[in-house]
């Protein structure tokens, strides 16, 4: 798969900002309806959000600090690597949805959470965007990223905008599916 690079920017922006719209909506739902799980060993709204910032954490500085590190230019194509390819599409929201192991340091089950953790989803949603603008100026191939389960491990920059925003999507639509409840 080849894709323009712009197009590709373009599509994370979109998605990255209905993440943000979303987040915005949940901070008008109460502690106690962010909190409510499904079962006792389900993930709360919360919960999710949590995970998903404990990845924004790592992400967030690791893109920032290879954009600003990079010493190379725009291309107008991008073409995704095998491994990042499959994290990235693994990620994605399906009909049946394949349940996933998470590391026990991105775990947050039964952590006191409060509606600080949808605010500094936010920010990372905010400053998502604003990755995605500078990284117009670099070339999402040759550009590469460390990964959050191994230092042997870099992905192309695209890849890894793919996978963290990918890996958002799923997690939101687990917390619309836990909202219905």
């Amino acid at each position: 798969m080849k894709i323009s690079a712009s197009a590709l920017l373009n599509e994370l922006k979109d998605r990255t900002s209905q993440h943000l719209e979303y987040a915005r909506i949940l901070t008008l739902k109460t502690e106690e309806e962010l909190n409510f799980r499904t079962s006792q060993d389900s993930w709360s709204t919360l919960e999710c959000l949590e995970h998903l910032n404990r990845y924004g954490d790592f992400y967030i500085s690791e893109i920032t600090n290879r954009i600003t590190a990079s010493k190379t230019s725009t291309k107008d194509i991008f073409k995704p690597g095998i491994l990042g390819n499959y994290f990235a599409k693994s990620m994605l929201p399906k009909e049946k949805m394949n349940k996933m192991k998470t590391l026990k340091t991105m775990n947050p089950i039964h952590s006191n959470l409060d509606k600080n953790v949808v605010d500094t989803f936010i920010k990372h949603q905010k400053k998502m965007l604003e990755l995605l603008e500078d990284a117009q100026k670099v070339d999402l191939e040759k550009t590469k990223t460390n990964i959050s389960i191994s230092k042997l491990i870099k992905l192309k920059l695209g890849d890894t905008f793919r996978f963290v925003i990918y890996h958002n999507a799923r997690h939101i639509g687990q917390i619309k599916r836990i909202l219905l409840h």
